[in-house]
Formats: structure tokens, C-alpha cells, sequence
């Protein structure tokens, strides 16, 4: 055993003692909920519910922006997200005048790419969908977002998603592992998707998967993969294909960027990044630190990238970063194994059924 590793593994020998604590209390907690000592808001419409049972990125954002996508046109959809690290509190409900500042990152990106969607915030969901239900009452049917954990509100479809390398399935108890919830609440969704696979998932694996998970009655699992689209610039929208020979400075603050980080190695295996925490909040001296690094590459030829999430703050630095080259990355699900047509017949069912 090297250094590294008995290091890592007297640490978490450290820390085990507050992961059996944090999962007691989460046990004891959903124990409340099941005997209805701790009650569920059930509301008389459809609300659909995308959550998973570990902290970091999972692909929630992706996934939201798929049903957006899927029934816009087809239904009036609302979304509601607790705005994590807004400078607000309380219900708010997205207009022409919000920033992220007031709303957060994910929320603002809904708020901008999908205008005729309403999009609120607030901590106490209850409270912020009677509130929503007022503002809008043409609302047919909300997107109710990270609150599969939470359980004040008794969602119709359940939507737990799981990342392909960090399976709930082989994952503990935070602050050991990255868990926030017990494992078997995945018994509570009607649809599990197993996200950010290879997009050549091979069917063997497809069925191992499958079979540590050991769905429920009812339940349906699939499989999910990320795609890039084409990179749009920040302020005048103008697409500009990545392409071999290109020296390309990555700027992002998201959780798990290995597969971004590999998508663009395909471009540029020599790319510069700039990394920053996940949800961060962009300051001038970031500004000029970027402006510095992208202006030391010697090459003619390019090109900052950086993510939809963070895009939405470095907006409010269009002066800082005018005439250089700054480029947003879109990214979108891509279902596996001929997989699309099903879920998409779940979710619209889902909410036919209450009309």
C-alpha cells in the first residue's frame, strides 16, 4: 500500500464515524415521511420531480431543459428551483428584469433559453407553487427541480437520475461518499435514468447495470448519454464550429467536468483551463485573470469556451471581455438503446392523464 492510499484510507476511517451519523438521521428522517409523522403536500396537478440521491453533478439541468424542450409546445410548464447561492430568499417569479443574481445560474439558464416558460424560485416549495399557481394559473404542469430528497411535496412522476461513474447503487453516506439520501429511497421514482454513459454502452453492460439496481413494479429504466452542440458566442449568438488546430482556453465552475474536459481534448489534447467552483460567483478580478491567460496564448487561432451555467454570469461582464473570443459550449441527453420515444410517452401520459 503506497502513501496515497493509506492516507485516503485512514481519512475516511476518520470520517466514518459522521457518515453513520449523517445516515442515521437521514434513515430516521424518511422513517417520519413513510408513517406520515412528517407529512407530503399533494397538489391536484402534474408535477414532475428530477432529483437524485447524491450531491454533485448528475445531469439535472440537461434533463430539465429535455422536458422544456419536449412540452413547450404542447402544455404550459412551469419550473420551480430553490435558486442555490441567489443573493434573494423568498418566492420569486422570473420577469424581462431578473438576473442571477436574484434567481441563481440554472434557473436564469431556463429563464433565458426558454422565455414563454415561467420560471420561480423559492426554498419553501409548498409555499412558492401556491404562489405560482396564483401568478399563473394557466400552469399545466411543473418541473419541480432537486426535490426528490426534500419530500414536503408529493410529486406525481418522480424522476431520479444516477451518474453512470458514481452509481447510487455503489455509493455511502456523505462526507465518506457523496450519498445525501439513504439508497433504497430510489424505490419512491417512477423513472431512473442512468446518465453521462458512453454513448457506445454495450448491452452487457446495459444489463449488469440493470441488474444491481433491482427495479421495482413500475418502474423504467434508461440509459443517457451527453452530446455537445455547436458554440455560440456570449453576446451575438454567431455559431463557430470547434475544430482541429484551434488553441482553446476552458473556463468552467461545474461539478464532475471530465467528460467536457475530454470532449474538448478532441479539439485541443493541449487545451488551458481555468477552473472554478462549482456555482461561482464571477468577480473582476476573475475577469482579468482569464482576460490574462487567453491573451498569453500565442496562437492566432483561439477560442474561449465555457458552459451554459456559467455563461449566465459572465453576461454581466460584456464590457470586460469585448472584442476576445468568448464562447458558449450547449450540451443536451441523448437517450441510448432506442430509448427517447418511450420516456417521452411516460411524461406526456403523465400529464394528459389530468386533463
Amino acid at each position: 500500500m503506497n502513501f496515497k492510499t493509506f492516507f485516503l484510507t485512514f481519512f475516511r476511517f476518520l470520517l466514518f464515524p459522521i457518515s453513520v451519523l449523517y445516515g442515521c438521521i437521514i434513515h430516521f428522517r424518511n422513517f417520519l415521511f413513510d408513517r406520515k409523522i412528517l407529512r407530503s403536500k399533494c397538489f391536484n396537478f402534474p408535477i414532475i420531480c428530477i432529483g437524485n440521491l447524491s450531491v454533485g453533478g448528475t445531469g439535472k439541468t440537461p434533463m430539465a431543459e429535455y422536458l422544456l424542450l419536449l412540452l413547450q409546445d404542447k402544455f404550459t410548464i412551469a419550473t420551480l428551483s430553490r435558486g442555490y447561492k441567489r443573493k434573494t430568499k423568498g418566492y420569486l417569479l422570473a420577469n424581462k428584469n431578473t438576473t442571477s443574481d436574484e434567481i441563481g445560474d440554472e434557473p436564469m439558464q431556463f429563464h433565458q433559453k426558454f422565455p414563454e416558460v415561467a420560471v420561480a424560485v423559492g426554498e419553501d416549495r409548498i409555499n412558492a407553487i401556491e404562489q405560482l399557481m396564483k401568478e399563473v394559473p394557466s400552469t399545466e404542469a411543473l418541473i419541480l427541480d432537486d426535490a426528490f430528497q426534500h419530500r414536503k411535496v408529493e410529486a406525481g412522476l418522480n424522476i431520479l437520475l444516477t451518474d453512470y461513474q458514481h452509481l447510487f447503487t455503489k455509493d455511502y453516506f456523505l462526507p465518506i461518499g457523496q450519498l445525501r439520501d439513504q439508497r433504497s429511497s430510489y424505490k419512491r421514482a417512477q423513472i431512473i435514468i442512468v446518465t453521462k454513459c458512453p454513448a457506445d454502452l454495450s448491452i452487457s453492460e446495459k444489463k449488469k447495470i440493470e441488474s444491481s439496481i433491482h427495479l421495482q413494479k413500475g418502474q423504467s429504466l434508461f440509459f443517457t448519454s451527453i452530446a455537445y452542440g455547436i458554440p455560440y458566442h456570449i453576446f451575438d449568438k454567431k455559431e463557430l464550429p470547434l475544430g482541429v488546430g484551434q488553441q482553446i482556453l476552458l473556463i468552467h465552475g461545474i461539478a464532475r467536468p471530465q467528460i467536457l474536459q475530454k470532449y474538448i481534448s478532441l479539439f485541443d489534447n493541449n487545451f488551458k483551463e481555468i477552473i472554478f467552483p462549482d456555482h461561482h460567483d464571477f468577480s473582476p478580478s476573475d475577469i482579468k485573470k482569464v482576460t490574462e491567460k487567453f491573451l498569453s496564448m500565442p496562437s492566432e487561432n483561439k477560442i474561449m469556451i465555457t458552459t451554459e451555467k456559467d455563461a449566465v454570469k459572465l453576461l454581466a461582464f460584456k464590457n470586460k471581455f469585448h472584442p476576445l473570443s468568448l464562447y458558449i459550449l450547449p450540451i443536451r441527453n441523448n437517450f441510448l438503446f432506442d430509448q427517447e420515444n418511450e420516456f417521452n410517452s411516460i411524461v406526456e401520459n403523465f400529464i394528459s392523464q389530468y386533463k
